[in-house]
């Protein structure tokens, strides 16, 4: 980290982050390192979308470029088909809000902005990561109308998990009503944890997917799941990265979207039917991402599982 994202980063960072983990601050991105190898980017402002993609789908919030250990890029962002996905992100599709209906998944599918997730400040560096609080809008009121307050917790390291070096990425979203109404939730296929595979995947037999239940991409979808893992190849290489999610979660095992033709999957407790987040009752998720290199091994991810389901 140069001396000026360290004197930036000490105005506000709190206690500092571990010996191996750095933090760099770059513009709008902080960049997490293990050992001076890149873990992931935390993109706060919205950044550059690539040419040909509407400037509308720039947004923040999210994190992009993930990196497996030796290197290999595992996340995409603002692809030409879906260029709303940015990375890994978390967004509520079909909603109710007072009158309104809110979208914070295709944001800008309209071509302009009705409803926006906007990072709002970094709170501090931790040990191992960082704090931010993010906003939901909805630009369809004079002024802007609040929805949510988000907080992210996430926290970054490199181990050897059980013979498999691994870059480890645990995510704490906890998300409280900014008013009096709630945001209600029906009933719908897709909305919550977004992620979205490397560009390399988007040809359809490119990528695979594997659920803790042994389901691949056609038949995981619409299921249940404690984990599931996205991959393919980069490089000449396989890696990829599972998503495990935490016991504590709403309607755990929790439903999971596998898209069809694209490298994305979502995480997404409206499966299930119709919900509400109320005022004075926070929604929390917490989600752990493991990238490795080579192909999935479901005892491998299970047992990871099983040590992330026991804490707290």
């Amino acid at each position: 980290m140069n001396l000026r994202s360290m004197l930036l980063l000490m105005l506000f960072a709190g206690p500092s982050l571990s010996a191996d983990i750095t933090a760099e601050k770059l513009d709008s991105v902080l960049r997490l390192a293990c050992s001076g190898k890149t873990i992931c980017d935390y993109q706060m402002q919205p950044g550059e979308v690539p040419e040909g993609v509407a400037a509308a789908f720039a947004h923040g919030a999210h994190l992009h470029p993930i990196y497996s250990p030796s290197g290999k890029l595992v996340t995409g962002n603002h692809q030409a088909d879906h260029p709303w996905q940015r990375g890994v992100w978390i967004g509520w599709t079909k909603t109710e809000f007072g009158d309104s209906h809110p979208d914070f998944w295709n944001m800008g599918k309209d071509g302009k902005i009705a409803a926006e997730v906007r990072f709002e400040k970094l709170v501090q560096l931790t040990e191992s990561g960082f704090i931010s609080q993010h906003v939901f809008l909805d630009h369809r009121h004079s002024p802007d109308e609040k929805v949510l307050n988000e907080t992210w917790e996430v926290s970054v390291s490199q181990k050897t998990l059980d013979g498999t070096l691994t870059n480890i990425i645990d995510l704490t979203s906890t998300q409280t009503c900014a008013g009096e109404k709630p945001l209600k939730l029906p009933k719908y296929h897709y909305g919550g944890l977004g992620v979205r595979g490397s560009s390399l995947w988007n040809a359809i037999d490119a990528v695979t997917m594997l659920t803790s239940e042994g389901y691949d991409r056609k038949a995981g979808d619409n299921t249940k799941a404690k984990w599931v893992h996205l991959g393919g190849e980069v490089d000449g290489t396989s890696t990829g990265i599972a998503v495990l999610i935490h016991p504590s979660n709403f309607r755990f095992p929790q439903p999971l979207r596998l898209n069809p033709k694209n490298p994305q999957l979502c995480v997404a407790p409206s499966q299930d039917g119709d919900w509400a987040i109320e005022p004075g009752k926070p929604y929390v998720s917490k989600y752990r991402l493991l990238v490795f290199d080579g192909k999935p091994d479901a005892k491998w991810i299970e047992a990871q599982w099983q040590s992330y389901s026991q804490n707290p």
